[in-house]
């Protein structure tokens, strides 16, 4: 399809790139070229900076090629989107920090050079402030190239919905649903500053190039708004429209809800595929109200897809073929497998449960010898509440139970204490602390699956590295966090791995464990295993991308709720909700319920709740018989 097919629908280029790290590499590749070419002709590269976890990976990029090929930022000069206000320089939540942290600590740039707005000026002198900004952006010469990130409400900077095209540098009130989407930094929105300083739309506008990167599917919608809607104020970022150089960086699960790529036969030719087949006639059939195979060939015709009928010569075997490519893809316990070894990677202690609940519980039942790997503890996502709440048991428990020197227990749970009311909101727990909340989503996950009927020892704690900062915000991928997987897999020989592959975790955990699963594939020994990708904390697969439906019972769906509440330090008020305002046990039963509740509507058997997976081979997606069912030789058709 050619670029002139797109801009039927999208108003900004846009880029999509395979993931993450290609993203980075060329969004930082842009930068390197322009220090060097500035350089060459004796002048400073001026900078846009944004924070957020979207542009970390352009800035370790820019790191290594400053220490792996001497990337020169002497003569770079920055000028940073936005802070918090009120906000010390110094928090642990400041911009001033992170850019230190992710960049300036980094890589030999002045930092006389580098300006970032200041959340703790007198609440007197900030407009001022706001007005020396602009001075000093203009006394530089202007941005040369500005990299944005994108709010969930179409923020760009801090510019929330109303901003104006002409507004500037300004000191503003945060929305509602930017406070939210900030909660979990700072261990709830009631700590979170209820103002901030940004860059205005019209700051933005005048740098001579800007880069919006994006990633993740809840990104996807506001995207696609900002992408393929009209300009407006609600949505600063469609402002972007009306720029001679922006360019938008996508990742695939960004850029899902494109036209050109959720439904591409609405602004020109495809390429048809039995992959795309299946999502055009789910799309129609949705779109008409009508099941699968009622739709006639006039439906077809009246919806952009007659080339699609043609090459089947009518509606009815394009409906059928669809019908069976589905019915296919329905398991259920009789066709899961049976007396293998499955391994059950789950990045948070509590994803397994949440996630696959109901096909856990069957491939127990089934004889598997099942092994769920948690690769993180989990430990930031617990509330200091929940210790007190298991320090007072511990006092309890000691009037009935010999726990030792009672002098000694009470000082060290004294001392506990102590340390929890001098820490601040979302600063970072003592060691004791943090290994106490590890101990909570341990005991908690071994409830969870032992009430799906696995065995304590069936649970293995990873403790991978890359988690262990006690910090929000997480270090990259290590060698060791790779070999600690490897070695899992070596030690169960699996037939099947299942591991998370929904990526819209707000923080990047769920994404970063996936990659340590898939390079611990790339070096594991022994026959190459199938990977079962599941999701469900924050979206489902959708039909036409599942390639494994798992019908659940009424009561199955209920021992999955069951299995929730056994993570008890997440229910009522999970401390990392992201941005759905359910609990993850009422997401579950919506979502699982919902999934059914399509597939009854295209005309497939009405099922009470459905689970979904997408399932891999060596990399390819595989459906239908070639899915392992059994090791045995009599395993139910």
């Amino acid at each position: 399809m050619s670029g002139s097919e797109y801009a039927r629908r999208e108003r900004l280029p846009v880029r999509i790139m395979p993931d993450h790290d290609s993203i980075a590499a060329e969004v930082a590749g842009r930068i390197a070229t322009l220090l060097r070419e500035r350089a060459g002709n004796g002048r400073h590269a001026v900078l846009g900076l944004a924070t957020g976890s979207t542009p970390v990976g352009v800035y370790r990029e820019l790191i290594r090629l400053h220490r792996d090929e001497g990337l020169d930022f002497a003569n770079a000069v920055t000028f940073n989107l936005d802070e918090y206000f009120p906000m010390r320089p110094g928090s642990l939540h400041s911009y001033h920090r992170y850019m230190r942290e992710h960049l300036f600590e980094h890589v030999n740039i002045s930092p006389g050079n580098c300006h970032i707005p200041r959340g703790d000026v007198p609440e007197a002198e900030v407009e001022s402030h706001c007005v020396a900004y602009e001075r000093r952006i203009r006394e530089a010469g202007g941005i040369d190239l500005q990299i944005l990130g994108i709010g969930r409400s179409g923020h760009i900077g801090f510019n929330e919905p109303g901003s104006a095209r002409d507004s500037r540098t300004r000191r503003l009130y945060l929305d509602t649903v930017t406070r939210e989407d900030a909660a979990s930094d700072f261990f709830g929105e009631a700590n979170v500053p209820p103002q901030a300083i940004t860059m205005g739309v019209a700051t933005i506008l005048e740098a001579r190039e800007v880069v919006l990167l994006a990633t993740g599917e809840h990104k996807a919608e506001i995207v696609c708004r900002s992408v393929e809607g009209e300009v407006h104020a609600d949505v600063a970022a469609t402002f972007l429209q009306q720029h001679p150089a922006a360019t938008v960086y996508l990742d695939p699960a960004a850029a899902s809800d494109l036209t050109r790529i959720r439904t591409p036969w609405r602004v020109g030719d495809v390429e048809w595929t039995p992959e795309r087949e299946t999502a055009a006639v789910i799309w129609l059939s949705e779109r008409t109200g009508k099941s699968i195979l009622h739709l006639s060939t006039d439906d077809y015709r009246a919806n952009h897809l007659a080339p699609l009928t043609s090459r089947h010569g009518s509606a009815e075997p394009l409906n059928g073929q669809v019908f069976n490519a589905l019915i296919a893809k329905i398991r259920g316990k009789s066709r899961l497998p049976r007396g293998q070894d499955i391994v059950v990677f789950s990045p948070h202690p509590d994803d397994d449960v949440i996630s696959m609940g109901g096909l856990l519980r069957k491939l127990v039942e089934n004889g598997n010898r099942v092994t769920v790997a948690y690769q993180t503890s989990g430990n930031i996502a617990v509330f200091d509440h929940e210790v007190r709440r298991y320090i007072d048991f511990l006092r309890r428990a000691a009037r009935v139970i010999d726990l030792g020197d009672a002098d000694a227990l009470e000082g060290a749970l004294r001392a506990v204490e102590t340390r929890l009311a001098h820490k601040g909101p979302g600063e970072v727990d003592p060691e004791d602390v943090q290994q106490l909340k590890r101990i909570i989503r341990e005991s908690e996950a071994t409830a969870a699956i032992e009430s799906l009927g696995l065995s304590a020892d069936r649970a293995r704690f990873l403790n991978q590295p890359f988690y262990q900062t006690g910090k929000v915000r997480k270090n990259p991928i290590s060698d060791a966090d790779v070999e600690i997987a490897t070695r899992m897999l070596e030690d169960a020989r699996p037939t099947i791995v299942c591991a998370a592959g929904d990526l819209s975790d707000p923080h990047g955990t769920h994404r970063m464990c996936l990659e340590t699963v898939e390079a611990a594939l790339g070096r594991y020994s022994g026959d190459p295993p199938w990977l079962w990708l599941y999701r469900g904390a924050w979206q489902e697969w959708s039909l036409d991308e599942a390639t494994l439906l798992v019908p659940l019972s009424e009561s199955e769906l209920r021992g999955k709720v069951q299995a929730i509440f056994k993570h008890e330090s997440q229910k009522d008020s999970a401390p990392f909700p992201g941005p759905d305002p359910r609990e993850f046990w009422q997401r579950v039963v919506d979502r699982n319920r919902d999934t059914a509740d399509r597939l009854a509507a295209l005309g497939l058997p009405a099922y009470y709740a459905m689970e979904t997976y997408v399932t891999l081979r060596e990399g390819r997606r595989v459906e239908g018989p070639e899915i392992p069912t059994s090791s045995l030789a009599d395993a139910d058709a």
